[in-house]
């Protein structure tokens, strides 16, 4: 060991020195003890930090620093209450003088945004210096701007470990201005994950002009590193005792009032690090060690920042957190080559687009240098259970087509690091998208079992497989630490069959990304590793799809690879299938609207004269995309961002209306829509009629108003009239699918309904009962429902159902959980208002209420004539329709009905088909999903019989034992002290089935559950009363046969028509089916004859050719396509059809129609 003569730490005795000074002395006088190894490690923390600072490394950190009025000019201009000012704007308002240390805010509510202009004086003696910079701490986030506006970087105040206070200046010029705006929230907004503190001050903790001893920090990431090494390596490992023994040595070297002795302290680290290692910078990485196989680099490092689209800040926030970090990394790529720089999310490049077009200049071409990389193809990092498959789609499509577009490339790997447990139909969805390898790591936060790899081959519901790397180091923001690269490999699942590790570091979820110091860190753990066998080698200067690249080849492409089939269920976060209600419901009504817009304006524009509002629905996709964000969507965000989510559900619906509007008004001329919520007047005879966008035919009860004296031919078509005479109960018909229903009576196959009351001498049962189904409450519950054609009960023996609570105190994420041991304590709710509201024909229901605590719950369940679908087997649905006023905290509503059922799953519906999951507890992998997600239904199954529940906007279903559940309402109060107070309405249904579920219409049934039809009032036009119904909806254009488990699901334009008003010739349609029971099928797909197909093809999601399809010209009325599915697959057919001239319905075939 090296080092001054007055530091040595035993002397050897000198006596009798034999003639060679080279050999084994005779005699010794020295005390060379058994090294006390924890004593030396206690000591070497001093070094860096610690009560001695001033004695050691600290104290030589800063060779000047000055704050003087001389040299440091500060002015200030806040920004009133929440407005976020350009820095044009805020450039023309009056300035005033400001000082180091005074305070500034509150928080985000009454003053946010603050801009200060700054001059500062260099002294000319500083020249000499390797570096100059000027220290700006605000205690909160912060950006630099040129006086000219241009974003230069971020800063983090604060003394957490994403500090980031310094910005470095050009030491040749003597004066220097600058812009600084300060946002009053640190990088976790304002009070972590509790509600924010909106009376939060922050203070100008420094604002300084420096000189750093660059060679003091050197040594302190040197010294730093070789702290880690010592503290992450076994206590037997030799590089742990050199690295121990060499800050023993360095502390022994280093005087504080002599600067010199840094550089010898340098080179006693080079005994880890290497000779003359500092002067490779980047080359470190192209070193290799000698010996077969030791230079293999199994760990890849790649620089990320995770910015949360939303969570403890609103969108605004997230607009200033992007350019913030990204512009500091477009600063470090330009002072450290190796650094290479991935980020997901396509809305965050637009809004740097849109407010920061100069840095989105500078991102542009470090894309085209390679350096930063654009992943994961979607437009937010979205939640991963709950959005609707045809949203899914758009994620990826919109994604994809913004990278395209502004950066010529599509992503080739998926990127959900944080979403709470991911879908088994992403893998196929995914793929069609052009990304067959996924990243996440989610899954390491498990509360229950651990999940068994880091490699492997994900096999989704269909058996589409994605290549799927977890990186061992169980976070997206490592801090690049000795730790987490060792890490990449000893906590790596799959090491048998590939040894590659994913680093990815940076700060992140507030943003901020990788820091100067884990890139210098990082070349001193791959110089360490260059220089011993017993670190593994972190390789630099790679992206992403590289190192997916070769780990695809290195698995044999995936042959190598175990295999995980269906969902990546999150063990953690079970409460944010609940959380937000209102969220929940904006955004199922926000996909089925979108869904209804795209195929009403796709028929409309199939005539002349109607331009398809390409854009208009593009821009309702993307608010409703952006609301999919994995905080947002699961209900764990702050309230600010629930009233920002809120506005656009509204936007969404407004627009989507108006758009729905000018469509209908193409298809059915002179129509208006009837709403139960405005009173309708009608001026000219006509006819009421319903539009049905779902693609399987249905009759149903409708309400419609009765409210003045002229409505006359509502009144004639209404077969039930409520006793107040407001409201007529209409039954529609709609036997061809998509298209057109009318009302008709009662027809012979209707057998009435009827509700009612009996008294018995204890207890008041009511009764609501039809040919298929019998319900009975009595004292509040729902003690008995039979199969009237089977004459089977249905409730378990001794059992009711109903409404239940339960105690809802998770054990720390508040919005985000829901815990098992939640379900040990409860309290059964009982109706304790009960009467009849409606007593047949058609509808018969009773309004049920119940208080608990502070809130008031009132149900109204009702049962109608007919059965739930047109299935000769049929059975009718029991309706629920809950208005609540919650006040409740820290409960959870639920609505739960035991079942006289036995079955070891349960099925729940996803993305494109459905997936199965225990109902028992035999491991603890079965006992972890005590709450799971679903879509439109949840089903319970035996051989030979069934029941569902239906819902049109709650996520969170179980099925324990033989007891079905659906999650109504949560209560949590932090990040958002209001969850879900206030008034809800929302429905759910319980539809009884003959068959198991797989022989059922249960998808079906749950479908038109969610969309309800479009009631319309057209006035009648023409000698035959039918001239304003256009053709194109009379009957339906599209139609599928052959396999009623073929479900056509989406109708929309192709993305890549022409929609200027001056577009001529050939459109695209194109239509999205899929296969929902999870079995192989061949379905037609039929298309009118009043469409002119002139090319019909297979493609991917994003509409890109695969195969032309055959077609079958053998009928009169409709061209064929046939179609052959695996089970759950997707399939995207694109038609392009020519230009029909507008066509009404000219022949008097009104069968069916109700003429008043």
């Amino acid at each position: 060991m090296g080092g001054t003569h007055h530091h040595h730490h035993g002397h050897m005795g000198h006596g009798h020195q034999p003639k060679d000074a080279h050999s084994y002395p005779e005699l010794n006088f020295g005390v060379g003890s058994k090294w006390i190894k924890n004593l030396t490690k206690d000591r070497v923390k001093k070094f860096t930090d610690g009560s001695f600072a001033s004695l050691n490394l600290p104290a030589l950190m800063f060779t000047h620093r000055i704050d003087d009025a001389d040299h440091v000019k500060l002015e200030v201009w806040s920004a009133p209450g929440r407005t976020k000012p350009t820095f044009e704007e805020a450039m023309k308002q009056d300035f005033k003088p400001a000082k180091k240390g005074q305070e500034f805010g509150p928080s985000w509510v009454r003053v946010t945004n603050h801009w200060w202009k700054i001059t500062v004086k260099i002294p000319a003696e500083w020249e000499k210096y390797e570096r100059v910079q000027f220290e700006f701490d605000p205690g909160c986030e912060a950006m630099i701007f040129t006086t000219s506006g241009v974003p230069l970087q971020g800063i983090t105040g604060g003394f957490e470990g994403d500090r980031r206070v310094e910005f470095i200046l050009d030491k040749t010029k003597r004066e220097y201005s600058f812009v600084i705006e300060s946002s009053c929230n640190g990088m976790f907004g304002i009070s972590g994950i509790a509600p924010p503190d909106q009376n939060r001050y922050f203070t100008l903790a420094s604002a300084d002009l420096v000189v750093p001893n660059q060679d003091a920090w050197h040594l302190f990431w040197d010294f730093t590193t070789l702290r880690e090494i010592i503290d992450t390596l076994p206590g037997n490992s030799p590089l742990q005792n050199i690295a121990l023994r060499t800050a023993n040595e360095i502390m022994n070297e280093f005087q504080v009032d002599d600067p010199d002795t840094i550089a010898k302290c340098r080179k006693i680290a080079e005994n880890v690090f290497g000779a003359n290692w500092a002067k490779e910078g980047a080359d470190v990485y192209q070193k290799r060690r000698e010996g077969h196989g030791a230079d293999r680099e199994q760990v890849w490092g790649i620089g990320h920042c995770h910015i949360d689209t939303a969570w403890l800040w609103p969108y605004s926030v997230t607009q200033q957190k992007v350019a913030r970090s990204w512009s500091t990394q477009v600063d470090l790529m330009n002072r450290y080559p190796e650094h290479h720089f991935t980020c997901s999310s396509a809305q965050q490049y637009k809004w740097l687009e849109q407010l920061y077009p100069s840095l989105f200049e500078e991102v542009k071409s470090k894309i085209k240098q390679g350096l930063f990389e654009p992943i994961g193809g979607a437009w937010v990092e979205h939640d991963g259970n709950m959005p609707s498959g045809e949203a899914f789609i758009r994620q990826m499509t919109f994604g994809q087509r913004f990278f395209q577009s502004r950066f010529g490339i599509r992503c080739r790997t998926g990127w959900l690091p944080d979403s709470f447990g991911l879908s088994g139909s992403i893998p196929q969805l995914m793929r069609s998208a052009g990304m067959q390898r996924f990243f996440t790591q989610k899954l390491s936060w498990n509360n229950v079992n651990v999940f068994p790899h880091s490699t492997f081959n994900w096999v989704g519901i269909d058996g589409t497989q994605i290549l799927c790397h977890m990186t061992p180091v169980d976070t997206y923001t490592a801090q690049a630490t000795t730790g987490d690269v060792r890490k990449a490999v000893t906590n790596h699942k799959n090491l048998e069959s590939s040894d590659m590790g994913l680093l990815v570091f940076g700060n992140g979820d507030g943003g901020g990304g990788p820091l100067a110091k884990m890139l210098e860190n990082l070349r001193r753990v791959r110089a360490a590793g260059n220089n011993s066998r017993e670190l593994p080698l972190v390789n630099m200067g790679h992206t992403t799809e590289e190192f997916f690249d070769r780990l695809e080849k290195e698995s044999g492409y995936g042959s190598a690879l175990p295999n995980w089939h269906g969902e990546l269920y999150l063990e953690f976060h079970r409460g944010t299938y609940t959380s937000h209600g209102s969220i929940k419901r904006g955004n199922r009504k926000s996909e089925i609207l979108l869904r209804d817009v795209e195929l009403v304006a796709t028929l409309a524009s199939l005539t002349a004269g109607y331009l398809y509002p390409k854009q208009r629905i593009d821009d309702s996709w993307e608010k409703l995309l952006l609301n999919q964000f994995h905080d947002v969507l699961p209900g764990s965000a702050i309230g600010m961002v629930y009233e920002d989510a809120e506005k656009l559900y509204s936007e969404i619906t407004k627009e989507c209306k108006s758009i729905l509007e000018e469509a209908f008004d193409t298809l059915l001329v002179g129509s208006t829509p009837i709403d139960l919520n405005t009173p309708f007047e009608i001026s000219t005879p006509g006819k009421v009629l319903a539009v049905n966008t779902t693609p399987f035919p249905r009759r149903e009860v409708v309400q419609v108003p009765l409210r003045s004296s002229g409505d006359k031919s509502l009144r004639t078509a209404a077969v039930q009239i409520t006793s107040d005479s407001q409201t007529g109960y209409v039954l529609m018909d709609a036997r061809d699918g998509v298209g057109i229903a009318q009302p008709i009576g009662l027809f012979a196959d209707v057998k009435p309904v009827s509700g009612k009351f009996r008294k018995l001498s204890l207890s008041a049962d009511f009764i609501l009962k039809n040919s298929t189904v019998c319900m009975t409450i009595s004292k509040g519950r729902i003690v008995s429902l039979v199969d009237v054609q089977l004459d089977r009960e249905l409730i378990a023996p001794g059992k009711t159902g109903g409404l239940i609570i339960f105690s809802d105190q998770p054990n720390y994420w508040d919005a985000w959980d829901v815990e098992i041991h939640h379900l040990e304590k409860f309290t059964q709710l009982e109706f304790n208002d009960v009467r009849i509201l409606e007593n047949g024909p058609v509808r018969a229901s009773v309004e049920a209420q119940v208080k608990y605590g502070q809130s008031l719950i009132t149900t109204t369940i009702s049962l109608d004539a007919i059965t739930s679908s047109l299935s000769p087997q049929s059975r009718s649905f029991i309706r629920f329709d809950a208005k609540v006023d919650w006040h409740q905290r820290h409960e959870i509503l639920k609505f739960e009905i035991p079942l006289d059922i036995r079955g070891l799953e349960a099925t729940y519906e996803c993305q494109f088909g459905h997936v199965s999951r225990p109902t028992h507890r035999n491991t603890t992998w079965d006992t972890a999903k005590f709450e799971v997600c679903g879509h439109k239904y949840a089903d319970f199954s035996e051989y030979g019989y069934g029941v569902a529940l239906l819902s049109e906007s709650k996520y969170g279903f179980a099925v324990t034992g033989n007891v079905l559940r659906v999650s109504l309402l949560r209560a949590a109060t932090s990040p958002d002290a209001e969850q879900d107070q206030g008034e809800h309405s929302f429905s759910w249904a319980v539809l009884p089935h003959l068959g198991h579920f797989l022989e059922s219409d249960v998808p079906q049934v749950a479908y038109t559950f969610n969309s309800p039809l479009h009631l319309r009032y057209v006035p009648d036009q023409g000698s035959d009363g039918y001239g304003a119904v256009s053709n194109l909806v009379h009957k339906p254009l599209f139609n599928v046969t052959g396999a009623p488990n073929v479900i056509l699901e989406t109708v929309k334009r192709g993305d890549d028509d022409d929609f200027s008003t001056n577009s001529k010739g050939e459109r695209t349609i194109v239509l999205r089916l899929y296969e929902a029971f999870g079995g192989h099928a061949r379905a037609s797909l039929n298309v009118s004859k009043k469409l002119k197909v002139s090319k019909a093809a297979i493609t991917n999601v994003l509409e890109d050719h695969i195969e032309d399809l055959k077609v079958d010209n053998s009928d009169d009325q409709v061209v064929s396509f046939p179609l052959k599915f695996r089970g759950f697959e997707v399939v995207t057919v694109k038609l392009t059809v020519s230009l029909n001239k507008a066509q009404h319905k000219s022949s008097s075939s009104g069968e069916g129609w109700v003429q008043v």
